[in-house]
């Protein structure tokens, strides 16, 4: 079976005669260790399949599976569990804890868990070796994003979520980025989904899914992915 499996999953917002159908009969399925981008303008409902796959919201309806296990029927208790031990999340705006340094705010992500990689060997790895006790308002923009990276992977996820990883940041600097998630998922053999609306992207992954007003557009697999470093926008 796949590693994620959404079956005609719906998500309306609102009740009564205001609401908002986010996600329309969304059927998808992706494998273990692939890099799947999923594209789609503002507005398509990327953010909430991605909120939903990973434990922050819950649907209306359908049935969602993550190593064949159905995360939809988790209660708040294991979804609190799921999303410590199973995902990791790299948030577009970074949300870092402002008092803590960086090398705490890898911590306490790996405190969530009991497989963990050094925390301090992990911002080695993103190249924040010099950074670790600076604070959030000490870094840049992309030193910041590079944290996030580090305590998403730090916590050695089954699958590494990426909301627009690179919208706030500059062309060289996001591509560092995506060369930090794309080589994750190559040399640990990690599922990453990242969501963008950089058509751009597409070429680096092994599955890209195209979304449209809360519907699956089209779903495109790539036998022969490109490095980030081939790739320009």
């Amino acid at each position: 079976m796949s590693f994620v499996r959404f079956e005609h999953v719906n998500k309306i917002y609102g009740s009564g005669d205001v609401t908002v159908k986010a996600l329309n009969d969304v059927s998808f399925n992706v494998e273990r260790g692939e890099i799947c981008v999923i594209l789609g303008q503002s507005g398509a409902g990327k953010t909430t399949l991605l909120n939903l796959l990973g434990g922050m919201d819950v649907l209306t309806d359908g049935h969602i599976y993550l190593d064949d296990t159905e995360i939809s029927g988790y209660g708040d208790r294991k979804l609190a569990d799921y999303r410590r031990h199973e995902i990791g999340f790299v948030f577009q705006f970074y949300n870092l804890i402002p008092n803590l340094t960086a090398l705490e705010n890898v911590e306490i992500a790996c405190q969530l868990t009991d497989d963990a990689y050094d925390c301090e060997e992990m911002l080695r790895l993103v190249g924040l070796g010099e950074r670790m006790d600076n604070f959030p308002a000490q870094l840049s923009g992309g030193e910041q994003q590079r944290v996030a990276i580090a305590r998403a992977m730090a916590k050695n996820p089954k699958l590494l979520l990426c909301d627009e990883p690179t919208g706030a940041l500059d062309y060289e600097t996001g591509k560092s980025i995506l060369r930090l998630i794309q080589n994750s998922a190559r040399e640990d053999g990690r599922t990453v989904i990242i969501i963008t609306h950089n058509q751009a992207l597409a070429p680096m992954a092994d599955r890209v899914i195209r979304i449209k007003n809360g519907m699956i557009d089209s779903v495109q697999t790539n036998d022969n992915p490109e490095s980030i470093d081939n790739i320009e926008w």
